[in-house]
């Protein structure tokens, strides 16, 4: 049974928010759970709506080991759709359901400062745009929010210190809020069951791993492609703070409490502390 008193800060991803049925599940265990008292913060993704806005403006964007190209036009669209439609739409529908949260961006209160992101390979230096990385969290806006009973619903938007707007992957933003707030528990829902040592095999489902583990299966070339950058951002999690980080189903009606509650659901990445 989860200690009510630790944060949870849960990355609700871009795949869920394509299955209505997922999304009306998330509600409910968001709802249930702040019943119960718990602290949660959501920062989302909404990767599949900003294709769909980008395709109907006409314009091309590409993806470089999983991140968005994004350039000074491409940019613009990505904050409207995030924090003016996704946004504002989760909040409103976890209002609708009885719980109190507001919807804000990494620019808002200075919640995130950002730097620009270069990708590399075979040595070169790759320019992937108005892509940044978080190495700033004002963590107080978000602590304010939660001691007045709110739920945090975070936008992966943010700035440099010149103001530049930057496009910032939602499973990173998760994972330097919970690491700020030194969260109990991080949560990844997505469209898989959790970490899997053999995708192809479900008998090589992994229930619990540690940080040293993950190190090992990725240098052992067990986990690969798309898995790494995922286990890179719930090892900087923990190693910054965080003391859990949960790998979760969240296509499953009431997997997210359910988990909270005991039932065995998805993988579970255990801190040192």
């Amino acid at each position: 049974m989860l200690d009510y008193k630790e944060t949870i800060v849960v990355k609700y991803g871009g795949s869920i928010m394509k299955n209505p049925a997922a999304i009306s599940a998330f509600i409910e265990d968001v709802a249930a759970l702040r019943q119960a008292g718990a602290r949660i913060v959501i920062v989302h993704g909404g990767g599949p709506g900003i294709t769909r806005f980008l395709d109907r403006m006409g314009i091309t964007s590409g993806f470089i080991k999983g991140l968005r190209v994004t350039d000074k036009e491409s940019v613009e669209v990505v904050e409207m759709v995030l924090s003016g439609q996704v946004n504002k739409d989760l909040a409103y529908r976890l209002s609708q359901a009885g719980v109190k949260a507001l919807g804000i961006s990494g620019r808002d209160g200075n919640l995130m400062e950002a730097e620009k992101m270069y990708l590399y390979e075979n040595g070169e230096k790759l320019d992937i745009g108005y892509v940044g990385e978080v190495v700033g969290i004002n963590g107080e806006v978000v602590t304010d929010l939660l001691e007045i009973g709110y739920v945090p619903v975070i936008s992966p938007i943010a700035c440099d210190k010149a103001g530049d707007i930057y496009n910032i992957n939602a499973d990173y933003a998760a994972a330097a809020v919970a690491a700020a707030l030194k969260a109990g528990y991080l949560v990844y829902l997505s469209d898989v069951a959790g970490l899997y040592t053999d995708i192809q095999d479900e008998a090589s489902f992994v229930p619990s791993i540690t940080v040293e583990e993950i190190g090992k299966l990725i240098k052992d070339g067990v986990i690969t492609g798309g898995m790494i950058p995922k286990m890179d951002c719930c090892i900087r999690a923990i190693e910054n703070g965080t003391k859990n980080v949960c790998l979760i189903d969240g296509r499953k009606n009431n997997s997210l409490s359910g988990f909270f509650m005991g039932e065995q659901s998805g993988t579970l990445i255990k801190g040192g502390k």
